[in-house]
């Protein structure tokens, strides 16, 4: 029975140290927005979505993004931190802060974002696809 319970306090302490070794997932308000940009550039940009489609999920990103960057211009945390993810963001306030920066130019989040990259709706809409 001894060796029963040595090796059961032994699994039981190897899970243990394995459960703390375990990599710590940590939310970082920077790269959540990042990420909600993304998926609202993608669903602009996407050529499989119904417009209904994409006016709903638009909808839903766009209130997601509000809030994430709020949270971002909120994170103390973000303050000294001198990576290339946080220089970009805050040196490029118009494409990072993409729904602020369109509600403070009264555009939509499209239209926006593509005047900041020098395009216009009108381009895209000429645009053929094709290989170059």
């Amino acid at each position: 029975m001894s060796t029963l319970k040595s090796s059961a306090i032994g699994l039981a302490v190897a899970a243990v140290l394995a459960i703390g070794a375990a990599p710590v997932a940590e939310a970082d308000s920077l790269g959540n927005m990042e990420r909600e940009r993304a998926i609202l550039l993608e669903t602009l940009l996407s050529g499989d979505l119904t417009p209904e489609e994409r006016q709903s999920r638009v909808a839903i990103s766009r209130a997601r993004l509000v809030d994430l960057e709020r949270i971002v211009l909120r994170d103390k945390s973000l303050i000294g931190r001198d990576t290339p993810m946080v220089r970009a963001a805050f040196e490029n306030y118009d494409l990072a802060f993409l729904v602020h920066a369109s509600v403070e130019k009264g555009r939509s989040p499209a239209d926006h974002w593509l005047s900041e990259i020098g395009m216009s709706t009108q381009t895209v809409m000429n645009a053929r696809q094709g290989r170059r």
